[in-house]
């Protein structure tokens, strides 16, 4: 990891440049290499830095706006956020300071802006800190805070920001043994079976990676697949596969998997994570709506808003602006209805999305369950270790969010629901 922190820094800027500045992901940065050329430890510290400017960015900007005339450029500006955070949260002045003052030196078209950025984080070095604890909790923005309150209410809402803020602790799904996972990494086993690992490194030097013991899944995610229960030797599709946590808990519960997905890149993590676990799975690239054949059960896990997901994944609501929302509910309904008749009669299929929305889980179902008269849903499906009764809807399938289990870390927020077919 370098001395001066500047390649770390110099790369969670970028990040926050191409997030806030281009509307694009994080993920699909990190996929297409932004922080390959940084050592591994540098990987991981530009990540978190970038992660937590963009949690703390309403609180950063509160506090920049008492020691600057106007917004500079993007990207210095990017650089006081995350300096700004860095000095609110404990890091040593100094170092932060100066880390800064280089980097802004550095960018060829920017460097007169060195004098600046010393001058505003010296001010946040000293005031910045106090103010930070007083500012409320952030919030997301209105093209989406609108629509959950309405969904959900103001207090559960004011809940949700305030797990997005804490962040999230890390979830393991064990290939057998939950118990010997939770004690070779540090963890607790959770009262639905994942194990949970707070303030974890990295996690290809954790216990258990290179063997193939667990792999990374949020508890919330892993729940589809134990409503599902595949049965030894049943004919299970998982549509819409990738990143595959599912489609390994099929394989280890013995399941004869096909899993489908439309991206390849995506898919070929799939098979890597495959074989690391010694897992099998038949994989299939291509449109989930172009899938054929006859399956006793089915995993449907529909491309979505991923809004169920910020606590992860902040930077999802400063990328995207739910312009495609519309397209992206048209596109559940068609793959329900394309999922259904893939499944054999008597069958079930498992429909969910990482989603706070209801349009994408709840009214789903409603509607699903209009068109297709031989569907109905078994709630029974649901009485699982772990599963909490308020948490069941009102047609019958489980509705997660972000502030549930605030003591433990909470989870992301997910739909989901069993759906039966007649015989």
């Amino acid at each position: 990891m370098s001395q001066t922190g500047v390649p770390a820094r110099a790369s969670a800027v970028y990040l926050l440049d191409q997030i806030l500045g281009e509307g694009s992901l994080m993920s699909e940065l990190v996929g297409a290499g932004a922080l390959d050329k940084l050592p591994v430890d540098d990987r991981a510290r530009a990540a978190r830095l970038a992660l937590d400017t963009l949690r703390g960015l309403e609180r950063a900007d509160r506090i920049l706006q008492k020691h600057l005339n106007k917004y500079p450029p993007l990207t210095v500006r990017n650089a006081l956020r995350v300096g700004t955070v860095e000095l609110c949260n404990g890091a040593a002045a100094h170092g932060v300071v100066n880390a800064m003052v280089e980097l802004v030196a550095r960018h060829q078209r920017l460097g007169h802006l060195k004098g600046l950025t010393n001058a505003v984080l010296r001010k946040v070095a000293a005031d910045g800190p106090e103010t930070w604890a007083t500012l409320r909790v952030p919030r997301l923005p209105k093209w989406l805070r609108v629509p959950l309150v309405q969904a959900w209410g103001p207090e559960a809402m004011a809940a949700m920001e305030a797990a997005h803020f804490a962040g999230a602790p890390l979830d393991l799904t064990a290939k057998a043994d939950a118990d010997a996972v939770a004690k070779a990494t540090g963890g607790m086993v959770l009262r639905s079976g994942s194990v949970r690992v707070a303030n974890a490194g990295q996690v290809s030097t954790m216990a258990g990676f290179d063997a193939g013991d667990w792999w990374v899944q949020d508890a919330a995610a892993a729940l589809p697949v134990r409503i599902l229960a595949p049965q030894p030797g049943e004919n299970v599709l998982d549509l819409c596969a990738a990143p595959g946590g599912k489609t390994m808990q099929l394989a280890a519960m013995g399941a004869k998997v096909t899993a489908v997905d439309d991206s390849a890149g995506r898919m070929a993590r799939v098979k890597e994570n495959l074989l690391r676990t010694g897992l099998k799975a038949q994989l299939i690239v291509e449109d989930a709506r172009a899938t054929t054949g006859h399956f006793d059960a089915i995993l449907l896990d529909a491309p979505c808003s991923a809004t169920g997901t910020i606590r992860r994944h902040p930077d999802l609501p400063h990328a995207k602006d739910g312009s495609e929302f519309g397209a992206l509910i048209e596109q559940q309904e068609r793959l329900i209805d394309h999922a259904w008749s893939l499944l054999n009669p008597g069958g079930r299929m498992v429909f969910c999305t990482c989603s706070l929305l209801p349009d994408e889980g709840e009214v789903q179902t409603d509607e699903a369950l209009l068109r297709h008269p031989d569907m109905h849903v078994d709630e029974k499906a649901l009485d699982l270790p772990g599963i909490d009764t308020s948490w069941r809807t009102a047609e019958g399938g489980l509705r997660l969010r972000p502030d549930y289990w605030p003591e433990l870390g909470g989870m992301d927020g997910f739909y989901m629901v069993c759906l039966r077919k007649a015989a």
